[in-house]
């Protein structure tokens, strides 16, 4: 339960921010992982699509041009041009161009 109320309010939070398209910069949660089944991630994209709100996604492990009702772009330049805003569970130095747009909570910058 705890899970959910943490996704409603980082979706909420997301929408209040962006009117426009939200990226979603890679779905996994540590770097150097493979698996993004299970992430949290999946949970807000769900509720920011209830929302109306138009997401792409940035995952290099994706070979689909959809996933989850999500356009997939996979040439990061066109991912960070075409975002409004950008989400990233773990923020790397080729977000280090767009970090003005960039909506991260990896105050650290490590996994």
């Amino acid at each position: 339960r705890s899970n959910d109320m943490r996704k409603d309010h980082i979706a909420e939070m997301i929408a209040s921010k962006c009117s426009g398209t939200v990226g979603i910069y890679r779905m996994v949660m540590k770097s150097s992982s493979d698996n993004f089944r299970h992430s949290s991630i999946l949970g807000i994209i769900g509720r920011l699509y209830e929302k109306g709100i138009r997401t792409l996604i940035y995952e290099p492990l994706l070979n689909e041009d959809t996933y989850c009702g999500s356009e997939v772009i996979h040439n990061i330049e066109e991912f960070l041009e075409r975002s409004d805003l950008i989400v990233a569970n773990r923020v790397s130095d080729e977000l280090k161009p767009v970090m003005d747009k960039v909506y991260s909570r990896d105050l650290f910058h490590k996994d």
